[in-house]
C-alpha cells in the first residue's frame, strides 16, 4: 500500500535574509532580494568612521523599497560598542551611539532593533556572572530611558547561557532575539529558550552549524545542520508568527538554506544565481 505524503504547512512566520548576500552595501542588496522577502535584516555592525552609517538620503530610499517591495526591515545595532564595558564612559558612549542609530533608522519602522550585550569568554565563575549583570544594568539604565518603547530592543542570544538574558528582558520590558545556530553551537536548549520567552521573541536568527571540523562553524547553509537539530527548529517555527531571519552571508548559503526549508513549509523562494 502506498504510503500517503502529508502537504507541507503554509509558514506563519515572516521570512527575511540579511543585507549581505552580494558583497555590496545595503541598498543594491535590498533591490536585488526585497522583492522574495517579508523583511531584510539591515546590518549595521559598525558604528564608525561615520561614512559606514546609511546616510538620511539613504533612509529614504530604504523607506521607498519597503513600500513598493511591500517590505519590513530589522536593524542589527552596532557590535563595535559595548553596554556591558568595564567603563562606565564607554557604557555611556555606546548608549549615545545606539540611540543615534535607531534615531537615524526609525523612519522604517523596523520590527526590532536587535543588540549584543557582549560576555568575556572567560567568564564563567559566579562572580564574573554577577559582575556582568550589573555592568549590562547600567548601561541599560543609559539606553532605556530614551528609548520610546524598550519593546522594540532584542537582546540577541550569543555564546553565554540564554538566561542570563531573562531578568534583563523582564526587568527593562525588552524583547528577545533568539539565534537558533548560537544555541547548537555553544550546547542551549532551544525549547527551553523558545518556552521561557514565549511572546516576547519577534525575531529568530536561523542558520546552519557544520559540525565537521575542529570546532563548529555557524553562518553556514542550514543543510549543514543535523537532522534532529533541524527537525526541533522547524517543530518550533510551525506555530511561530514573528520573524524568521537567514542569517548567512552569501547567495549559496541562502539558497541552501531556503531549499532546506522548502521541505517543511510551502511558499519559500529560490534566488536565480
Amino acid at each position: 500500500m502506498k504510503e500517503k505524503t502529508l502537504p507541507l504547512p503554509n509558514r506563519p512566520f515572516r521570512l527575511g535574509t540579511t543585507s549581505f548576500i552580494y558583497p555590496d552595501h545595503i541598498i543594491p542588496n535590498v533591490r536585488k532580494i526585497g522583492a522574495f522577502f517579508d523583511e531584510i535584516e539591515l546590518l549595521v555592525f559598525e558604528s564608525s568612521p561615520k561614512g559606514v552609517l546609511p546616510s538620511k538620503e539613504d533612509i529614504r530610499v530604504l523607506e521607498q523599497l519597503s513600500e513598493e517591495l511591500d517590505l519590513s526591515y530589522n536593524i542589527h545595532l552596532p557590535t563595535d560598542i559595548s553596554l556591558t564595558d568595564p567603563s562606565g564612559t564607554q557604557r555611556e558612549k555606546a548608549a549615545d551611539t545606539l540611540v543615534a542609530v535607531i534615531e537615524l533608522f526609525a523612519p522604517l519602522s523596523p520590527t526590532t532593533f536587535t543588540l549584543h550585550l557582549s560576555m568575556d569568554r572567560g567568564a564563567f565563575t559566579r562572580e564574573d556572572l554577577f559582575s556582568w549583570d550589573k555592568r549590562a544594568k547600567k548601561g541599560l539604565d543609559f539606553l532605556v530611558p530614551r528609548l520610546p518603547d524598550p519593546g522594540l530592543v532584542s537582546l540577541e542570544t550569543l555564546w553565554y547561557d540564554p538566561d542570563a538574558l531573562y531578568r534583563l528582558v523582564e526587568d527593562y520590558a525588552l524583547s528577545l532575539c533568539i539565534d537558533a545556530g548560537h544555541h547548537f553551537k555553544y550546547g542551549h536548549d532551544l525549547r527551553t529558550t523558545f518556552e521561557r520567552f514565549k511572546d516576547k521573541i519577534p525575531l529568530v536568527h536561523l542558520h546552519g552549524v557544520d559540525f565537521s571540523g575542529p570546532a563548529p562553524r555557524g553562518h553556514t547553509g542550514l543543510d549543514r545542520l543535523p537532522h534532529e537539530l533541524f527537525a526541533l527548529t522547524t517543530e518550533l517555527l510551525i506555530p511561530y508568527e514573528g520573524t524568521v531571519s537567514l542569517e548567512v552571508f552569501n547567495l549559496e548559503n541562502l539558497n541552501r538554506s531556503l531549499a532546506q526549508l522548502s521541505l517543511v513549509f510551502k511558499n519559500i523562494p529560490i534566488l536565480k544565481p
